[in-house]
C-alpha cells in the first residue's frame, strides 16, 4: 500500500511539473502577442497551451485501463484531435477585407503552442523550452527584419481615403501640412459644400505603410488647426 501510494505521489509530481511548464512557455508567447496587440493575447495563448497538455496527459495516462481491456484501442487519437480543435480556433482569428488578409500569423502562433503544450504533456520539456525560444525568435526578429531590411512592397501598403472641411481661407494653409504629413497621395480633390459659411470639402487618397492606419491617420488629421468633420477610412480594392 505505502508503495502504490508513493508511486502515484511521484506520478503526480511529474504531471504537476509539466502542466507548469506548460503554462509558462504559453504565457512567454502569449506575451509576445499581447504586446503587439494581437486578437489571441496571453490569456489565449495559455489556455492553448495548457488545454493541449492536458489532453496529451489524459491520452498517455488516463486510458491506461482501457488499453489493458482493449489492446487494439489507440489512445493516442485523443492527442491527435488536438490539431483539429486548433483548427478552429485558429480560423476565428483569420479576418479577410478586401484582398487583405490578417490574422495568420497569429493562426499559426496558435498552432506552434498547441504543439509547445503537447510536448509538454508528454515530458519533451527540453523539445518545449527549445521551441518556445525558437517561436519567440521568429514573431520578434522577422518583424524587425521586414520593418528594417526588406525592400518596401505593395504587400505593406495601405490606401486610405480620408475627407475633412474646411475654410476655403484656411486652404493654403492646410495644403502644405496634409502634403508634408501624407507625401504619397494619390488623387485629391475639393469641392464646395456651403456658400455662404465659404466651407469647402476635401477628399483625398493616400498610401501609408502604417499595419492599421486608421485610427493614427485621424488623429493626425483632427491635430491640424482648422479641420473638422474628419472621415477616414481604408480602401480595399
Amino acid at each position: 500500500m505505502h508503495d502504490f501510494l508513493n508511486y502515484f505521489q511521484i506520478a503526480d509530481a511529474d504531471i504537476l511539473i509539466r502542466i507548469i511548464v506548460s503554462i509558462i512557455l504559453g504565457s512567454v508567447i502569449g506575451l509576445e502577442r499581447e504586446l503587439t496587440n494581437k486578437s489571441a493575447g496571453l490569456r489565449t495563448q495559455i489556455m492553448v497551451c495548457l488545454g493541449a497538455c492536458l489532453f496529451t496527459i489524459l491520452s498517455i495516462y488516463g486510458f491506461s485501463t482501457a488499453v489493458t481491456l482493449y489492446p487494439l484501442g489507440d489512445p493516442s487519437r485523443v492527442a491527435a484531435q488536438i490539431i483539429t480543435g486548433i483548427g478552429f480556433i485558429g480560423a476565428g482569428t483569420v479576418l479577410r477585407q478586401g484582398f487583405t488578409v490578417t490574422g495568420l500569423t497569429t493562426a499559426s502562433t496558435l498552432w506552434i503552442v498547441a504543439a509547445i503544450g503537447m510536448a509538454c504533456g508528454c515530458g519533451k520539456l527540453s523539445i518545449a523550452v527549445v521551441s518556445t525560444i525558437l517561436a519567440v525568435a521568429i514573431l520578434v526578429l522577422i518583424r524587425i527584419f521586414e520593418v528594417k531590411i526588406m525592400p518596401k512592397n505593395s504587400k505593406h501598403l495601405r490606401k486610405i481615403k480620408i475627407s475633412f472641411l474646411c475654410k476655403y481661407e484656411d486652404y493654403n494653409n492646410i495644403y502644405p501640412i496634409l502634403s508634408d504629413k501624407f507625401p504619397d497621395i494619390i488623387e485629391f480633390n475639393q469641392k464646395t459644400v456651403d456658400d455662404d459659411a465659404d466651407i469647402i470639402k476635401i477628399n483625398a487618397k493616400i498610401i501609408s505603410e502604417i499595419k492599421n492606419p486608421v485610427i493614427q491617420i485621424y488623429r493626425e488629421l483632427e491635430a491640424i488647426k482648422n479641420v473638422y468633420s474628419v472621415s477616414v477610412k481604408e480602401i480595399f480594392d
